[in-house]
């Protein structure tokens, strides 16, 4: 299985493509879309959707992988961000991908193993999983992008055991007879 993973933002996004299964990733493709603060936000939030967009037709992917936004502390800022990530949802709608969103302590604990991993550690970690030298120019938008991918393949191998987890069963006494 092939996935896309995105960490949207209006100034940059970042993009991974990551192959494979459990235990056996294989890195295909990363990078960052950059806009200008001197762009409308109309047009940022075009070059977004047109360069995932690109994305997509260049790499083929199987299914996209986002992260799920958080409420932040400036209203402004949080509605940039949806808007960025409507363009990926919209990207893989248009090209008829299922998508997957995740919030960012169920990614950094995927691929750190520490669901409140700093930057630092999930970039090192996204290095040696996809086994990514030491010099190779890895932006962070990009590593927490493969992070997102990676987080998708590794969910992908037990979903219900993951939704066990996520959605603990009722106890009997609350269940609807």
């Amino acid at each position: 299985m092939r996935v896309l993973g995105v960490d949207p933002g209006s100034a940059v996004t970042g993009f991974g493509v990551v192959e494979g299964r459990p235990g056996d990733f294989r890195f295909i493709a990363a990078g960052v879309i950059r806009t200008s603060s001197i762009e409308r936000a109309p047009n940022r939030l075009k070059r977004i959707h047109e360069q995932l967009l690109a994305a997509i037709d260049a790499y083929r992917p199987d299914a996209v992988s986002l992260e799920r936004s958080f409420v932040a502390a400036n209203v402004q800022s949080a509605f940039r961000l949806g808007e960025a990530r409507a363009m990926a949802m919209l990207a893989a709608a248009e090209r008829g991908l299922p998508l997957e969103e995740y919030p960012p302590n169920q990614v950094k604990l995927a691929v750190a193993a520490f669901g409140h991993a700093d930057k630092s550690q999930v970039k090192y970690m996204v290095r040696r999983t996809l086994g990514l030298a030491a010099d190779y120019e890895l932006p962070d938008d990009a590593a927490d992008a493969l992070a997102i991918a990676i987080c998708h393949l590794g969910r992908a191998r037990a979903p219900r055991l993951v939704d066990a987890v996520e959605r603990p069963a009722l106890p009997a006494r609350l269940r609807r007879r």
